[in-house]
Formats: structure tokens, C-alpha cells, sequence
């Protein structure tokens, strides 16, 4: 089998088409980095031969966040001398489509016969499993799978033992297989294939399992029966005990003995708090008379620190004095500059006020001029407009009336063509002086009539002929014909008019004037939008307005001072007066601040100067040295009370620590924990009592151990069966077993295809090694020199290239038997050093001369030997789509 061309859609990365062609017949080296979609090529491979077109669990194939996405593939192939082609797409399109030689299979037909072709099958329902994919999944190794061989060789083993039947042929024709068939379908009647009970062996297995169990329980339950009577006994006793010494008594006892001394220590500790209140009073007082003896021995330096103060306020005093006139000369030529600046502003005002009143009379000129304009156009548009108003008024019709009639006429014109082309035509060419009678008119000369009804045509001297038209066409026509004339009449007769042309010329004056009125309203709207009548109140407003500017224009320029020309802006006059007022209020203020300094130096004089005199008076004062001493006897005595409460805090403080208040608490916590305890539990033991004693009268009423004699007995009946049965299984297990083994030593025969391939590429890598294959064709034994265990002991490198190299036997094994083979490698043999990967090259090379491989890899450097040139997954992905 030889792949050449793949192309996918719509499948996970790879939203828009992607083509994979000209695919060679040996090795197909296809490189590109992580990421880049080597493993959705593989999968989508995979997915177009496993899974169903209609499986609903191929939701991995869709592209991320494309919930439309219709994924499809299209796989070309060649074998045996036929070229096949595979359609298949999933989700939204569920198709699939096969074509050999144009031969053509669709749907799950075209599904099964490619499982027969590849040798796989599909599930019975959801997604495809590693055991359904048998040769395909023995020679497609995924991502990291290559040294995992054991469950594709056991999914593959039918195929591969059928490939071997074709090659050898004898294991087929022997006659055991019926022997052993025969054995196996009674074995199945009592085993399943893993050798558990079925059918009636297992049906009289679970029952006796479960008569086991119910005589296991009834055992236990008259054990229990016996240990609950033991129970009571001993509860009762308990019980009784506890009920003569009453522990929980004691307890309490001993609790209310722990709360009382703990009483005690409260009654320690608070007065260990009112003594240590007693200290903290004696030790403040005692601080206030130390620090008043020291504030007593320190007047002295406060006198001649007075002294200074004193000098250096008068100092002060005489600075601030010395600088009054210079407050006062900045005050004063603030307050001129703020009067000049007010005069300036005022004189600005005025000018401002004459220029915007010029301004003013200016715009309302200019705006009575524009209003007086409009006035005049708006009472010209209002007169146009009264007159489109009484013409549309005068030429009121109804336009879909007018449109009912129009039609109506057009189909009596169609009407009476139509009519002249059906009906019976009368022609006349009479001599000169001759005439006829067409019903009552006269006819001379030449002439033509058609007729729709019934007529007399009279030739004097002659005699009458009736002409009567036919066809059931003209009587329809003249049916029709009087019912549009009527229509048409009462249309007009609505509409007020003899005919359609003074309808449409009445509907013509009326859409005139609607479209001159409209014009005219939109005119009148732009010169007046509020309505003449609100332009006529403005006009006389804005002249109101304008003879009232002019008037205080005229009197403004009466009463103004403005004689410079040169006045600056009133804005920069007005900034100007602020700035004066600025520094006025700026002068004022240090003048205010220089009057405060001034009275406050002097209130300062006066205050140094009678502290000094007061402590110089309070110094020479003999009461100042019996205070000195009567603070020192204070002193001396507050010490000594502060030494007795200090000896009673300590005294207080030991007894409290050797009672252990913490401990008392954790007593009183104890025995009260204790006395609900051992109460809790004579309480329990009650109830447990009781709860023995229903127990035990309701167990005594079930006859437990005659029920166990009832169930002995059936267990003894079932056991029988279950060992005649229980003989018979094992007896034809032993027989298949025997059968089997024999027909094992003929299978061997069928190993030494598959053990010449692998010795042949084996020697490649390890030439003094060997591989060896059980009985299921499942890689086992390596041996190599003085070495000898299983292959899956072996590192996981080695593993790996074991197990490509059993997948390459198996391949050439499966082409011995006219089986396609196709190996597909995905970034395999990564796990390799130099050495062994330059012996798998060899390996893979000599492959490639018999099968197709696909060796998909993100290391395109490791490969730059092996002979063929690599495709470039990147590019290809901007490739333009054939």
C-alpha cells in the first residue's frame, strides 16, 4: 500500500485546506516544529480509516471555537495495482465516499471494506479504542507509544495469525480445531474466557455464597445473642455499683471545696488591687512634693532669667517704636494710589459703556433692518400662500379613487381590444343610392362594424337577418365590458368628474398646489419659523429696543467725564484698581500687625517687669523657708508609707501565687467535668440496659438457631450440585488446555516467518543478539552474549527500538502475505544516543526498499542522513491550495 496524497479541512488547527502530496513510495520525512500540526496529520489519518462518518465523539477534530466546523478529509492510495480514493467528513457533513478503479462505495459499506482491506474494526458505538485498531495500529506509532508494542501486537494478533495461515497453511487444515471447538463450547457453557463461572455453576455459586454469608450472620448474630446475655450481666453489676457509691457526688463535692478556695484568692486579689491603688496614690504625691521642693530651690535662677526678660523686652519695645513711620508713610501712598485707580476705573466704566451702547444701537439697526425684510417677504409667502390653499381646496379629490379609476379604465381600454379582436366582424360595400338597417341605425356606402350582441340587419325589399355572435369567450367579454363600465361610472361619479383625463387633470391641480404650498410654508418657515404674527411683535420689539439704546446713548454722552482719549480697557483699569486695592489692603494689614507687635511688646514689658518685682518680693519672704521645711517632713513621711504598702503587695502577692489560682480553676473545671461524666455514664449504662433487654427478648423470639439448621440443610443440598459442577468445569478446562497445548506446538511452526524478519533487522543493531516470539506472537526473551531476560526489562531507549524493530518484522510478514502495509512514525526514537540511532537509520532505510513510511519529526537535523529530502510543514501550510 503506497499513500499519495492527503488533504484536510476544517480540522483542528488547520481551518482552511492543506494538501500533503507526492508522497514516495520508501521514506516520507515530514519536519516541522511543536505546535505545528504533524500530530493532526497523524490524526486525521487515523480518523478517516477508525472512525464512523456519523460518530458523534470525534469533537476533538473540530477547530477551537468553530462550533460549525465540518471536519474533512481526502486520503489517495494505491495497492494491488488499484487506485483507491477516500472522502470523509464529520459533524455538520457526516459523508463518506470510496472510489477503487471508479468503482464507487459510500456510507458504512465503503467504511467496512476498508477495516477488511487494512485489517482493523470499528466500535459498535462511540469513539474508536486502541483494541479495535489491529495491523494499522500495530504499525502506526504515536507520539511516545514506540516502546509500548504488547496490546497492539494482542489487537493485531488475528490478522497477524491469519497472514501466517496464508504463508504456512497447516495450522488451518488440521482437523483439531473442531475437537477443540467442541470443548470450548461446553467449557463456555459453565466458564467464561477468562475462566469465571457462568450460567448455572455461577448461578449456584452466588447462592451459595450467599447462604454462607446468611449462616455467617446467624453464627455471628447468636454470638452476639450470647455476648449481649454476658453483657447484661456485667452492665447490671456496674450499674448497681454505681448506683450504691454514687461518684459523681464525690465530685461535686470536692468542686464546691475548690470554688470556695478559689473565693479566697478572689478576695487576696482584690485587695492586692486596692493595695496596689494605695502605692500608685503615695508614689504620685509623693512625686508632687518632690517636684515642688524643686521648683522652690529653683526661684533663684528664675529671678535672674526674669531680669533678661525684662531687658530684652524693653529692647524690643524700642525696635518696634522706631518703625512706626515707615508703616505709616506706606499706608498713606497705598490709599492715594487706590483713590486714583477708583477715578480710572469709574472714567473706563463710563467709556465702555458708550462703546457697548454703540455696539448695541449698531446690531439693532442692523436687526429691525434684517426683520423688516423678512416681514415683508413672510406677508408676500403668506400671500401665495392662501392662494395654494384655495387651490388645493378647490381641486380636493381622492388620489387612490383617482388611481381605482385609472386602472378601471385601462382594463376597459384592454377590455374592448380584446373584444374587437373576438368578435364578429360585419363588413359593407353597397352601391350608390342603396342602404341597409343595422337594428336602427342606416348604413351607406363603405363601412365596418364588430359586433358584440345580438343585431337585425334589414335590406329593404329583401327582408331581416339576425346576427347573433358566438363563443362563450364574447359573452364573457360582454359581461366583463358592462361590469368595468359600471365600476368605471361609479369611480367618476365619486370623484365628481364626466371622465378619467378631468379626474387625473383635477388630481395634477391638486398635487400643485400641495407641492406650491409646501414650498411656500417652507419658505414662509425660513424667514418667519415662529409665524408672522410672533415676526411682526419682534419687529416692533427690536425698534422698541433700538429708540430706547438711542436715548440712553444720548444721555450717557451728556453726563460722561471722559476727557483722555488715552484711558486703558475697563478690564485692565478694573485689574489695575484691584492691584492698588491689593497693596492698600497689604499696608493696612502690616500696619494693623505693626500697631499688634507694638502693644504687644509693651504688654510684654509690663508683665516681665511685674513677674521680677513679684519673685524678688517672694524670695525676700520668711514664709518661703518654713514652706521649704514643712515639704521636706512630707517627703520624709510619704517615703515611709510607700515602704509599709510596698512590704503588704508583697505579702499579699505571695500568698496568691502559692494558692495557685490557675490550678483551682482547672479543679473546679475537673471534678465538674468529672461529675457529669460519671452521671452522663450511669445514665448510659440505663439505657443500654434497656436497649440489651428488648434486644435480647425480641432475638430469643426469632429462633435463631433453628433458623441456622434450616439454612445448613439448603447449604448442604446447593454445595452438592455446586461440586458436580465445579469437577466438570475443571475437567474440561484441563482437556482445552491439553487440546490447546498441542495445537500451540503446531502454532510454533508459524513463528519462524516472523523470526527470520526480526532476526534480520535485529543483527543490524545487536549482531550476536536475539529476539524471541511466544506462542501469541508477542515479542519476549532478548538474549545477547552471557545477558538473557525480557524485552521489557531492557532502558526505555532500548524498548523503543526493540519495539520499531518487531513493528518492522511484522510489516514484512503482513507483505509475504498480500497484506498492504503502511508505517507511520510520529517524532519517534527520541529516546536514541548517536550510535543506536545511526543503526536505526540502517534499519529504517532497509525497510523503506519493501514498505512506504511516513516519519513525521521536530528534529529534522537528526535525520539530514537518511537519504531523502524533508517537507517542510511551515511552508506547506502557505502553500496556495491546487
Amino acid at each position: 500500500m503506497r499513500l499519495e496524497r492527503l488533504s484536510i479541512e476544517q480540522v483542528r488547527q488547520f481551518r482552511n485546506p492543506i494538501t500533503l502530496d507526492g508522497l514516495q513510495p520508501g521514506i516520507n520525512l515530514i519536519h516541522g516544529p511543536n505546535e505545528s500540526g504533524k500530530s493532526t496529520l497523524v490524526r486525521a489519518i487515523r480518523a478517516a480509516f477508525f472512525e464512523r462518518h456519523r460518530s458523534k465523539s470525534v469533537e476533538d477534530l473540530r477547530p477551537w471555537g468553530d462550533s460549525a466546523a465540518a471536519p474533512s478529509i481526502e486520503l489517495g492510495f494505491e495497492h494491488g495495482g488499484h487506485q483507491w480514493s477516500l472522502t470523509k467528513s464529520f459533524l455538520q457533513r457526516k459523508r463518506c465516499d470510496l472510489q477503487v478503479d471508479g468503482q464507487s462505495f459510500s456510507g458504512e459499506e465503503a467504511e467496512e471494506k476498508l477495516a477488511e482491506l487494512l485489517g482493523y474494526q470499528f466500535p459498535k458505538k462511540g469513539a474508536s479504542k486502541e483494541e479495535h485498531w489491529g495491523i494499522p495500529g500495530l504499525l502506526w506509532v504515536e507520539q511516545g507509544t514506540g516502546q509500548d508494542i504488547e496490546k497492539a501486537v494482542e489487537h493485531a494478533g488475528d490478522h497477524l495469525k491469519s497472514a501466517l495461515n496464508n504463508l504456512v497453511g497447516e495450522v488451518a487444515s488440521t482437523g483439531g480445531d473442531d475437537v477443540i471447538q467442541a470443548v470450548e463450547k461446553q467449557r463456555a457453557e459453565l466458564l467464561t474466557g477468562t475462566g469465571k463461572p457462568r450460567g448455572e455453576y455461577l448461578q449456584l455459586e452466588k447462592e451459595r455464597a450467599e447462604l454462607e454469608v446468611e449462616i455467617a450472620e446467624l453464627q455471628a448474630r447468636i454470638g452476639q445473642y450470647q455476648a449481649q446475655v454476658d453483657r447484661l450481666g456485667t452492665l447490671t453489676a456496674e450499674f448497681e455499683k454505681a448506683n450504691r457509691e454514687r461518684p459523681w457526688e464525690e465530685a461535686r463535692r470536692r468542686m464546691e471545696q475548690a470554688q470556695e478556695q478559689f473565693r479566697q484568692v478572689e478576695s487576696l486579689q482584690a485587695q492586692q488591687v486596692r493595695e496596689q491603688e494605695t502605692l500608685d496614690h503615695v508614689r504620685q504625691n509623693l512625686n508632687l512634693l518632690r517636684q515642688n521642693l524643686e521648683q522652690m530651690q529653683s526661684q533663684g535662677k528664675k529671678l535672674e532669667q526674669r531680669e533678661t526678660d525684662l531687658r530684652k523686652a524693653r529692647e524690643i519695645l524700642a525696635q518696634e517704636e522706631a518703625r512706626t513711620p515707615a508703616f505709616d508713610k506706606a499706608l498713606q501712598d497705598a490709599r492715594e494710589s487706590y483713590d486714583a485707580a477708583i477715578k480710572i476705573v469709574e472714567q473706563a466704566r463710563q467709556l465702555e459703556s458708550l462703546t457697548r451702547l454703540k455696539q448695541e444701537v449698531t446690531r439693532l439697526e442692523n436687526q429691525h433692518k434684517t426683520l423688516r425684510q423678512n416681514l415683508d417677504k413672510a406677508t408676500e409667502f403668506q400671500q401665495k400662500l392662501d392662494e395654494a390653499r384655495k387651490q388645493k381646496q378647490e381641486n380636493r379629490i381622492d388620489p387612490d379613487l383617482v388611481q381605482q379609476a385609472r386602472v378601471t379604465q385601462r382594463q376597459l381600454d384592454e377590455e374592448a381590444i380584446r373584444s374587437q379582436t373576438i368578435a364578429t366582424r360585419l363588413t359593407w360595400q353597397l352601391e350608390q343610392g342603396h342602404s341597409l338597417h343595422l337594428s336602427d341605425e342606416s348604413i351607406e356606402g363603405e363601412g365596418e362594424r364588430r359586433l358584440l350582441e345580438e343585431t337585425t340587419l334589414e335590406i329593404p325589399g329583401v327582408g331581416r337577418l339576425g346576427i347573433t355572435p358566438g363563443g362563450e369567450d364574447l359573452a364573457s367579454v360582454r359581461r366583463t365590458l358592462a361590469h368595468l363600465e359600471q365600476t368605471l361610472s361609479e369611480h367618476l361619479r365619486a370623484l365628481g368628474v364626466p371622465n378619467v383625463e378631468d379626474a387625473e387633470q383635477k388630481l395634477a391641480r391638486l398635487r400643485d398646489a400641495e407641492n406650491r404650498l409646501k414650498h411656500t410654508e417652507d419658505l414662509l418657515a425660513s424667514v418667519a419659523p415662529q409665524g408672522l404674527e410672533r415676526l411682526r411683535t419682534e419687529t416692533r420689539d427690536t425698534l422698541a429696543d433700538l429708540e430706547a439704546r438711542k436715548g440712553e446713548l444720548n444721555a450717557l454722552l451728556k453726563s460722561a467725564e471722559v476727557g483722555d482719549t488715552n484711558l486703558p480697557g475697563f478690564t485692565e483699569a478694573e485689574r489695575a484698581r484691584k492691584e492698588a486695592e491689593q497693596r492698600l489692603s497689604e499696608a493696612e494689614t502690616a500696619r494693623s500687625k505693626h500697631q499688634t507687635a507694638i502693644l504687644t511688646a509693651r504688654q510684654n514689658v509690663e508683665n516681665a517687669n511685674r513677674e521680677w518685682q513679684q519673685l524678688r518680693e517672694e524670695l525676700n519672704n520668711s514664709e518661703s523657708q518654713r514652706q521649704l521645711r514643712e515639704l521636706g517632713d512630707k517627703i520624709t513621711e510619704s517615703e515611709k508609707r510607700e515602704a509599709t504598702v510596698l512590704g503588704n503587695l508583697e505579702a499579699l502577692t505571695r500568698k496568691i501565687r502559692e494558692a495557685r489560682p490557675e490550678l483551682l480553676q482547672q479543679d473546679i473545671q475537673r471534678f465538674r467535668q468529672a461529675a457529669d461524666t460519671q452521671q452522663k455514664a450511669q445514665e448510659n449504662r440505663e439505657r443500654e440496659l434497656r436497649d440489651i433487654r428488648v434486644r435480647l427478648e425480641a432475638w430469643g423470639a426469632e429462633g435463631l438457631e433453628e433458623l441456622l439448621s434450616e439454612k445448613f440443610g439448603e447449604f448442604e443440598h446447593i454445595n452438592r450440585r455446586y461440586d458436580e459442577l465445579h469437577r466438570r468445569a475443571r475437567a474440561l478446562d484441563l482437556l482445552l488446555n491439553v487440546l490447546t497445548g498441542k495445537r500451540q506446538a503446531l502454532t510454533r511452526r508459524l513463528q519462524a516467518p516472523l523470526q527470520k524478519h526480526l532476526d534480520h533487522y535485529l543483527s543490524v543493531l545487536f549482531p550476536e543478539a536475539t529476539l524471541e516470539v511466544d506462542e501469541h506472537l508477542m515479542p519476549g526473551r532478548f538474549t545477547r552474549g552471557d545477558e538473557l531476560g525480557q524485552m521489557t526489562e531492557l532502558s526505555f531507549g532500548a524498548r523503543e527500538q526493540m519495539g520499531l524493530i518487531s513493528r518492522l518484522a511484522y510489516a514484512d510478514l503482513l507483505k509475504d502475505a498480500g497484506r498492504p502495509t503502511l508505517i507511520i512514525l510520529d517524532d519517534t526514537l527520541v529516546h536514541s544516543d548517536a550510535e543506536r540511532l545511526d543503526g536505526m537509520k540502517r534499519i529504517l532505510f532497509d525497510a523503506a526498499q519493501r514498505h512506504q513510511i511516513l516519519l513525521f519529526t521536530c528534529h529534522p537535523e537528526n535525520w539530514q542522513d537518511l537519504g531523502v529530502e524533508p517537507r517542510d510543514l511551515q511552508a506547506l501550510k502557505i502553500e496556495p491550495v491546487p
